[in-house]
């Protein structure tokens, strides 16, 4: 083995073992409670025909999207499609509202447009402070809707405007999505496993 490809694998297990940790970290009863909380959240709404409304930036807003693929199409089991939406991707609407409105109003514009009482709104930012994420958060609470964030670095502002907060413990950006990717691919297996056949 040389030496650069010696280095390389030393890195390589160092980045498993700090993603290694943080997944430990993660598991714990109070962890697992709030999980449950917004699984039961997501489920009831989409089994009342109500809407799943996520949305995020950058890396972010590509989970967003996911999740959304994950529950209108399928995450393993074939069943009835539900009620999901990421507000970032139709980009008509987001250029249009950044620029009559600016960047800050582009999901609160669409919650406002869009969301009802007994939806749920789910914001995945990775600090908690976009002024986006914070407007957009605003808004789905005063249409009623039930809100949620997937978060890190303590949470930010945003964890004090959400009903279930789930706050990734660390400051690192790419361990926070991951973690995020991870949680949202959790909660669609469970919603997979409760999904009506049709």
């Amino acid at each position: 083995m040389s030496e650069r490809n010696g280095r390389s694998l030393t890195f390589w297990y160092r980045a498993l073992d700090a993603r290694t940790r943080l997944m430990n970290e993660l598991a714990t009863p109070g962890m697992e409670r709030t999980i449950d909380l917004l699984i039961d959240r997501m489920t009831t709404a989409v089994t009342r025909n109500r809407k799943v409304l996520l949305f995020g930036n950058g890396g972010s807003a590509a989970t967003a999207q996911h999740v959304a693929a994950e529950l209108v199409g399928r995450y393993e089991r074939t069943g009835r499609a539900l009620p999901a939406m990421a507000l970032t991707a139709d980009s008509s609407i987001v250029t249009a509202v950044a620029n009559d409105y600016g960047y800050e109003r582009v999901f609160e514009r669409q919650i406002d447009g869009l969301a009802r009482p007994g939806d749920v709104a789910i914001a995945i930012s990775t600090s908690g402070r976009s002024k986006n994420i914070l407007r957009g958060l605003r808004a789905a609470t005063r249409r009623g809707a039930t809100t949620a964030a997937l978060l890190g670095k303590g949470g930010g502002p945003a964890r004090r405007l959400v009903e279930v907060a789930i706050v990734v413990p660390s400051a690192r950006t790419p361990l926070i999505q991951e973690a995020h990717h991870i949680i949202m691919h959790v909660i669609c297996e469970a919603i997979d496993r409760r999904r009506p056949r049709s």
